[in-house]
C-alpha cells in the first residue's frame, strides 16, 4: 500500500489546523517556557515579556482547547491558577525545541540572504520590511 503524503486535500486541511495552532510565535514561546514546569499566568507574561494579557489569554486558552495544556484552579484567596504541559504539550516540545535550535544555528544565515536580498532589490525589500 502506497504511504499517504500531505499533498492530498483532506491531509492539508488537517495539518493545516494544526500548524496553525503551533506556529504562532506566542504559542512556541508558551509551550517552550511550560516545557520547565508549571508557570502562573504573570510568571508566563513576565518570562516571555512583550505579550499582552488578551493575547496569553488567547494563547493559553487555545493550548488548552487542543490539549497541549493543562489549568490548574487552586481554592486560595487569591485563587491560584497553574498551566502545565499536557503528555502531548510535552511531545510538542520536541519540535519545538528542534526549531529553536535550528533558528538560532543558523539566524546569520537568515540574515545574510535577507542583507543580500534587500541590496539587490531595494523596492522589494521596503514592501518585506513594511509586512
Amino acid at each position: 500500500m502506497k504511504p499517504r503524503h500531505i499533498h492530498h486535500t483532506e491531509d492539508c486541511r488537517a495539518v493545516s489546523a494544526i500548524l496553525q495552532r503551533i506556529g504562532d510565535k506566542w504559542t512556541v514561546l508558551v509551550v517552550s517556557k511550560l516545557g520547565n514546569g508549571p508557570m502562573r499566568f504573570n510568571e508566563l507574561r513576565h518570562i516571555i515579556g512583550g505579550i499582552s494579557q488578551k493575547m496569553l489569554t488567547t494563547t493559553l486558552r487555545g493550548l488548552e482547547r487542543d490539549g497541549f495544556v493543562t489549568r490548574t484552579m487552586f481554592p486560595t484567596i487569591p485563587p491560584r491558577v497553574d498551566y502545565d504541559l499536557t503528555e502531548l504539550g510535552h511531545e510538542l516540545l520536541v519540535p519545538v525545541n528542534a526549531l529553536g535550535e535550528w533558528a538560532k544555528q543558523n539566524t546569520n544565515r537568515v540574515n545574510e540572504a535577507r542583507a543580500k536580498f534587500d541590496a539587490a532589490c531595494p523596492e522589494r525589500a521596503k514592501v518585506r520590511k513594511a509586512a
